[in-house]
């Protein structure tokens, strides 16, 4: 649960000034006297306000818990795990649980840095890997992470400030964006009223890169899983569809898990 991996990395969210750990560890503080204690779980909460009411809850992340601990996703997980081999350093935004970040490093010596809205996410995330510190941060906003510090960033279903990710990361460094296609979860979308994806997140997510980032590849993880009832109610529970409610009957299931992944690379000045 240390934040060490974090050093070198974070800037001020008051003030943009690098901030720094005291000799105790137990506080961040830039030069301008801004000042950041860290939690007894071992994150850094740098929000500076409440979470927003869409920031996910105790009882999602829970649930997201256990779903990525069934190993459903773990072709996923192993794809990005390959992509983000040899990177120095690995930012997750939109990190939930530190799972897809914790599996990217270990194999490896990189250090890795879970950035997320909920706090109950960081304090999971906080726990994930001894080489990937946790904070809580707005990936919408301007992200306290001092410029072209990573070597790489990883988002996994979550928001996608690319305008942020560039200025993070190093001359040639690299963006792995997983995003949902049509066909994710489209059974279950069917059967349950979830909620829909929109068709076009790949081509949008295409343009939204022009100007920053330079496409490498893209690559499609697309299988089917038998899936018990408790692990079906947890892909339910454990995204924005739980703000809507949990179906009352929820069986064993045939799950198409479809995504693609995305890569993209910064290019030198």
């Amino acid at each position: 649960m240390s934040l060490d991996a974090a050093r070198g990395l974070l800037a001020c969210p008051a003030c943009a000034a690098p901030l720094t750990a005291d000799a105790t560890g137990r506080s961040w503080a830039c030069t301008n006297g801004h000042s950041f204690d860290v939690a007894r779980q071992g994150y850094l909460n740098l929000l500076g306000a409440p979470p927003p009411a869409n920031a996910d809850t105790a009882e999602m992340v829970a649930a997201r818990d256990r779903l990525l601990c069934s190993g459903l996703y773990d072709p996923i997980a192993e794809q990005v795990a390959r992509r983000l081999a040899g990177a120095a350093s690995v930012l997750e935004v939109g990190a939930g649980t530190g799972f897809y970040l914790a599996r990217a490093l270990a194999d490896s010596e990189a250090r890795g840095l879970a950035l997320d809205v909920s706090v109950a996410a960081a304090r999971r995330a906080a726990r994930a890997h001894p080489r990937a510190a946790s904070v809580v941060a707005d990936a919408w906003g301007t992200l306290p992470v001092r410029s072209g510090r990573l070597a790489a960033v990883l988002c996994v279903f979550a928001p996608r400030n690319l305008g942020e990710f560039a200025r993070v990361l190093g001359a040639n460094g690299l963006l792995v964006v997983v995003t949902p296609t049509a066909s994710h979860l489209d059974g279950l979308r069917t059967r349950h009223g979830l909620l829909g994806i929109e068709g076009d997140k790949d081509a949008r997510l295409a343009r939204s890169a022009v100007g920053l980032f330079e496409p490498i590849a893209r690559v499609g993880v697309d299988y089917h899983a038998d899936a018990a009832a408790s692990v079906v109610r947890d892909l339910i529970a454990m995204g924005p569809n739980a703000f809507h409610g949990i179906p009352d009957e929820v069986e064993d299931a045939d799950v198409h898990v479809s995504v693609t992944v995305s890569l993209f690379r910064k290019p030198s000045p």
